[in-house]
This record gives structure tokens, sequence and C-alpha cells, in this order.
């Protein structure tokens, strides 16, 4: 075709289709050429050739395209980047774990759960100098922690966790939501495991923050039990009219996993916007030194060799937990079952989101996305096509709406940003263990981001940073 010729919006060529925007090119600028195209949000699953130009999908033809550069994709899929809502990040870039990121699928990775307590400091960080496409909330936690003077340098573990705010102190909080919010902060985050003095007035009035703004709230639930927790935050989320979107339903939910996805099920039944995630591993991680472990001294002696402390591999003991926690840091916490966290994955409400750590100390960061897709999938727990509508569409389709970016997000369609992931089915898999965190998964071909390759023929492109904010309209 030449350059000049206008396409409305699709064509018949020698009985495929081909879709194309605007002027079709003689060339594109990438040519993903013949693999299994597998668009969870339009159903299609055919061999095609893909054409990029500009950072866009401009076609989707069974008619080969040219290219300036093609990428061979015979034998393998051709599916969006991986969206992950729960990947943590302090304020500076992490590349070190922005490229375990890539080497797992993960186009876009957004820190919604903590969140920050300043946007523009936080996208200014990262501002052209990012792996992949990147976002965060406005956390309840960090702004807590700022209001209140808390020591911690991540997650609480003074004032913000152990007192109620006083009125001044509550005012003040949401006031910082609401600023951080009209600076366009994807959602809102909130561990109220973490902040367990904060009271239900003080997480209404962010949750109202959320609701006027059309921004998510994404909550860590408390401890103890697990369906009160459920049915707490979705009525703190019913009163306050905000979309509720509850993080790593299995590590919360533990053996209730099950019951709490019912509350889940039940409460969407009747009108309450609220959606959940889950990671594909039988253990969490958080820090040592947090509120959720107050009262650790009355632990039964047995529960300490759950708990493993990544920086030296050891499990611990009464006495090792309490030099640690005086020191503060990662932990890893065994106390779910294989059977729970499959059938977290397998049940039709759970996205996939890693809860990665701002250092690679979990394999969840690393391997998350290939776990799913390789031993998941080929065992039977999911199809691949429910596998990968659970990390791309779905997770685009709780943001969108305050979001508008995301709406070419989590897709292989005509206009789409060109967030691509291409993997081979058959050797997809996680390499990261609880020993060896920062092990790269293998079986991903290539990954582009707003069509730049970041991986390619399985190894990182160095040198290219083309990841770009995701961000709600500032006002």
């Amino acid at each position: 075709m030449l350059a000049t010729t206008r396409i409305a919006l699709a064509v018949l060529i020698a009985g495929g289709l081909c879709v194309v925007e605007g002027f079709q090119p003689d060339t594109y600028d990438v040519v993903i050429a013949g693999g299994r195209v597998i668009d969870p949000a339009s159903g299609l699953d055919e061999v095609r050739h893909v054409g990029i130009s500009d950072g866009v999908i401009r076609a989707i033809s069974a008619q080969r395209l040219n290219g300036r550069t093609t990428l061979d994709a015979s034998g393998l899929v051709v599916a969006p980047g991986f969206i992950d809502l729960h990947q943590h990040a302090q304020r500076t870039i992490n590349p070190a774990v922005d490229k375990l990121k890539v080497m797992d699928g993960v186009t876009t990775a957004l820190e919604l759960e903590v969140g920050t307590d300043d946007i523009d400091r936080w996208y200014d960080a990262r501002e052209g100098k990012s792996l992949l496409n990147y976002g965060v909330s406005i956390g309840h936690i960090p702004t807590r922690m700022a209001v209140m003077k808390d020591p911690g340098d991540f997650l609480p573990s003074g004032p913000a966790a152990h007192r109620a705010a006083r009125a001044g102190e509550i005012a003040d909080i949401a006031g910082r939501i609401e600023r951080g919010l009209s600076r366009g902060a994807v959602a809102v985050g909130f561990g109220f495991a973490y902040t367990p003095e904060a009271a239900r007035a003080e997480l209404v009035d962010a949750f109202k923050a959320a609701a006027r703004a059309g921004a998510s709230a994404h909550v860590h639930m408390r401890g103890g039990d697990p369906v009160a927790s459920a049915n707490e935050v979705i009525g703190i989320a019913t009163e306050a009219g905000a979309p509720l979107h509850i993080v790593h339903v299995q590590s919360s939910g533990g053996a209730q996993t099950a019951r709490v996805l019912s509350v889940v099920s039940d409460a969407r039944g009747r009108g309450v916007d609220v959606t959940t995630e889950m990671y594909p591993y039988i253990a969490g991680q958080t820090r040592i030194e947090s509120a959720l472990f107050d009262g650790w001294e009355s632990y039964p002696d047995d529960r300490f060799k759950n708990y493993l402390w990544p920086a030296t591999g050891e499990r611990l003991t009464r006495e090792t937990f309490a030099k640690y926690r005086k020191i503060g840091g990662s932990i890893i916490m065994f106390s779910n079952t294989e059977e729970v966290v499959r059938g977290a994955a397998a049940h039709p409400l759970t996205m996939i989101a890693s809860d990665g750590g701002q250092a690679p100390t979990h394999p969840r960061t690393a391997g998350t996305y290939s776990h799913v897709l390789g031993p998941y999938v080929r065992d039977g727990v999911l199809t691949l096509t429910d596998a990968l509508r659970k990390m791309t569409i779905m997770p685009a389709q709780r943001l969108e709406r305050r979001v508008p970016s995301m709406q070419r997000k989590g897709r292989v369609q005509l206009g789409a940003d060109a967030d691509v992931t291409v993997f081979d089915p058959q050797r997809i898999a996680d390499q990261s263990t609880y020993e060896q965190a920062a092990r790269s998964s293998t079986g991903i071909k290539y990954v582009l981001v707003n069509g730049v390759a970041v991986v390619r023929d399985g190894r990182l492109v160095e040198g290219v940073a083309p990841g770009r904010a995701v961000r709600a309209p500032a006002k």
C-alpha cells in the first residue's frame, strides 16, 4: 500500500483482518511477526503480524508487514504487557528491581498500596529514567507518618502505628490526601494492618476523598479474622461511596481465602465496586518492625520457625526475632498452603499482582507472572487466556475511569500503547526462590514498552528508558 492511502477502520486482505490507523506506512518502526496474538479484551487468539509506529499499535494483520525492525514471534505468544498494581517503590527509581520486572513481562508497575506522601516529587524522580511505566497512589500510611512524625522509613514504627490521630491531625491527613489526588495520584493507598489505631472516622474521611476524585482505595486489610476484616473495609467503602480494591487476598485471607472471596462476590452482587488481587506464593513478606507484629512476645515458640530472615536465609527463633525486630528490615512469613493459593489464582475475581518489594528479597518480585503463566497454566490451574486476562485488561479496567491513559494499556488493539510481552508458553517459568530472589524468569523473548524493546532475544536491552508516567489528570 502507498504511504498516503487512508484506511477508515479495517479492510480484509488476503482473507485476514488488517487493522490500521490513519495513514498506513510502507514500513512500520517495529513489526512483531507471526506470533499467536492473544488479546483477552477482544477475544482475539490468532496468528497475526503486529505493526508498531511512534509507540502505538498501528496494524494487526494476517498479511506480512514491513518493519525497520522485525521481531520473529513464530511459535510464541504475543500478549499485552503485564500491569502490576502492587509493586513497592521508594522515592527514587530502583533499576535492579525494574530489570527483574521487565524480565517477568511487566511493562507497567504501580505502587498503589503504600503509595507516597508527595506525588510531584515521586513522579519527578522517575521522569526520563524508567525502564517501564510507573505510577503511584497518595498513601494514607505515608501521609499519616508525615503528619504524626513517625520515624519509620517505609512502614510506621512509631506514633503513626501506635496511637490515634488527634482531630487536627485527621484534618491534615485528609487535606494531604486531597492534594495528592489533585496532583494526579492514581489511587489512594491504605494499610489497616499497619495503622491499627486509625479510627473509623479517619478512614472514612480518607475514603470519601477517594470517592470525590473517582479514585479506587487499595487496602491491606487488618489481621485477625479475615472475613470480619473484609466486611469492615467493604462497609467503609460503601459508606464513603469509594471504589475498593483489596490487595493480596490469599495472603490476608489465609485459610479463609475462599470465604473472603465469597464476601467480595456477594458485595459485588449488591452493586459495590470492589475488586481484588493475589500473588502465587505460599509465603508473604513485610517489615519486622511494623505494627503487624505488635504482641509478638505472646506468640508460641513454634510460630517463629515460620519466619525467614532473607538477609541470612535463617529460620527465626524467639531470640533472633527479637534481635532483628530491633534492627528492622524485611521478613518472610510462611503462612499459607499451595491449595489455598492455587484456588485464589483460579477464582474469576482475582487479578495477578506481585506485592514486589523495594529490593528483591522475595521471589514474587521477580517471578510472579512467569510462575502463573508457567507452572499454574501448564498444571491446568487456569487457562492461558484467563491468566493473561488477570494480568492485563482486568487491572487496566480497574484504573481507567480515573486514569484515561489506562484505556490504551492491557490490550493488543488498534491505537493501544505498544506495551507488549512475547513469550514461549512451553518454557516460561520463574527462577527466583526464597534463597535466591534476584533470579530472572526464563521463557520471555521480547518485551516492548511504548514500542521500545527493553528485552530482546531473552536479554535486557541496555541504555533505554522508555517508561512513561501513569497519572490521573492534575487539577
